[in-house]
């Protein structure tokens, strides 16, 4: 372990932890001002599944371009560019008027969020290759991020609502701060090689692993992004929570997350971590399902506790038995993040859809037959790999 955390290492594996704590913050600011935007804007439930989805669009297009940008840029460059339309978008949101303003905020998010995943997930599996322990730690990093935006927010909108605005203008200037850490970060092997003609870069395709892995993150991500997008504008217009209550559960969510993501890490140092991943899966769809059927604080907030708890792992689990694919062709990360984006860009538009007709009780139950469907992703990954002995 000491190896990966020598010298320039050891500080690129710091400011990556750094930055991604703050991307925390942009992926939950995202649903936790979600309300309140569409509250001072006028905004229906299917214009508010949109721009959810044109953030998780961004998402998308930066976690393939990120990628592909490196290899004639460089990292650095290409990472330092994306992470513009951070603070950009916030910009927007507090000084840009009207729908279009909006959207393009929402969209803007996603690019930073993406390169940013991007950016940090390879830096990571590259100074600690395959383990397990460095990716939950770097997601538990992104967790810590993500449940201190909803405090923020709770307390600066305690006595006005109003108040979501400085919270606005505090998520500018950490996306100022995202640069900064970027720019100092020093960055090894930062230009991406090219491959030779013989179509190396794309023999993944070809790879059982890659479709496994890639169909895994596709529906874990449809109901995560499902989950944060929307969960506190559920519990909101529902009012099974008042209103204070509906904010402080995604802070709940992802201290859980934290909680799951440390146990996966030290967990993952004592047990083959594909053995893991289906008590994860199976824990995703129990307590989801106590969330949605409950109508008591306390059972509420049990079910969003488990839920985090159990949905933490399954992210950077997945994503470590992808370490050699990655490692041996450079463009692997890109496509998985790519392709399994898809399901954060079509879930929230999904449930905004079925809320604005028939009510956002049933957009959201729509996340249970997601968990299932992942289920049995996992299980099929756990068989490959036990199967094949190859990580």
């Amino acid at each position: 372990m000491n190896h990966f955390l020598d010298g320039t290492k050891k500080r690129q594996f710091i400011l990556t932890y750094g930055v991604f704590a703050i991307n925390g913050m942009l992926a939950l600011s995202v649903g936790s001002l979600l309300p309140f935007i569409r509250d001072a804007r006028g905004l229906d439930y299917a214009f508010c599944g949109l721009i959810v989805s044109l953030h998780s669009v961004g998402n998308l297009i930066s976690s393939f371009a990120g990628g592909a940008l490196a290899v004639f840029f460089g990292r650095k460059k290409s990472i330092l560019l994306f992470d513009l339309f951070f603070a950009l978008s916030y910009a927007l949101i507090l000084f840009g008027g009207g729908r279009s303003s909006i959207a393009l905020a929402f969209l803007l998010t996603g690019l930073a969020r993406g390169a940013s995943s991007n950016f940090c997930n390879v830096s990571i599996n590259s100074l600690a290759p395959g383990k397990a322990w460095a990716l939950n730690g770097l997601h538990a990093m992104f967790s810590i991020g993500a449940f201190l935006f909803p405090i923020l927010l709770t307390l600066l909108t305690a006595a006005h609502a109003e108040g979501w605005v400085y919270a606005v203008y505090f998520m500018l200037a950490m996306g100022i701060l995202s640069w900064l850490l970027y720019v100092l970060m020093p960055v090894e092997d930062d230009r991406i090689p090219k491959e030779g003609s013989g179509g190396r870069n794309y023999a993944f395709f070809r790879e059982p692993l890659f479709f496994l892995s890639t169909g895994t993150l596709f529906f874990y991500l449809c109901a995560e992004q499902g989950v944060i997008g929307w969960m506190v504008t559920y519990f909101k217009d529902t009012g099974f929570l008042d209103e204070s209550l509906s904010q402080i559960t995604a802070s709940v969510l992802w201290i859980m997350i934290l909680a799951g993501r440390l146990t996966v890490a030290w967990a993952s140092t004592r047990t083959r971590k594909e053995n893991l991943l289906p008590a994860m899966g199976v824990g995703m769809i129990a307590f989801f399902l106590l969330l949605i059927s409950s109508r008591s604080t306390f059972w509420i907030v049990a079910g969003i506790m488990g839920f985090g708890y159990s949905m933490a792992g399954t992210y950077p689990t997945t994503v470590s038995f992808t370490g050699g694919l990655i490692q041996k062709y450079p463009m692997a990360w890109s496509f998985i993040l790519t392709l399994a984006g898809i399901g954060s860009i079509v879930m929230p538009s999904v449930i905004g859809r079925i809320a604005e007709s028939r009510g956002i009780y049933s957009g959201m139950s729509a996340i249970g037959a997601v968990l299932v469907v992942d289920l049995l992703f996992i299980l099929a990954l756990r068989r490959y790999v036990r199967k094949n002995s190859c990580l």
